[in-house]
């Protein structure tokens, strides 16, 4: 799969493809987006509309309670990844996988600033 951008529009017409009754996984050939990703991109589309296929340009914040809870629950093993990141309301499982790099390394968590990542 490439990893690349693709603009709200084209994921809207991905998303049409879907509700036409195409599976994820002809979608993911058809258009070289891994299947995963398609179905985040309807999960976000279903919540927030074409907002929420638009690129964000600004850092959601997260509370240091919050990375934890989030945190416990994926190493709980009851949830993946992509579970806990809907659960919590996380922009992406990959925030999640970057705070559990910190958490096993005994790095800090902060409550997320503007402009901070961590």
């Amino acid at each position: 799969m490439s990893k690349r951008s693709y603009p709200a529009e084209e994921k809207y017409e991905i998303l049409k493809a879907l509700d036409e009754h195409y599976s994820p996984y002809e979608l993911e050939s058809k258009y070289n987006v891994h299947h995963s990703t398609i179905l985040d991109w309807k999960r976000k589309y279903d919540k927030y509309g074409l907002e929420g296929l638009k690129e964000s340009s600004t850092w959601k914040k997260y509370s240091k309670e919050l990375k934890l809870a989030a945190i416990r629950d994926c190493l709980s093993g009851k949830y993946s990844m992509r579970e806990v990141a809907r659960l919590y309301d996380i922009s992406d499982a990959s925030v999640l996988r970057g705070w559990i790099k910190k958490y096993n390394s005994h790095r800090d968590l902060k409550d997320t600033s503007q402009g901070r990542t961590s």
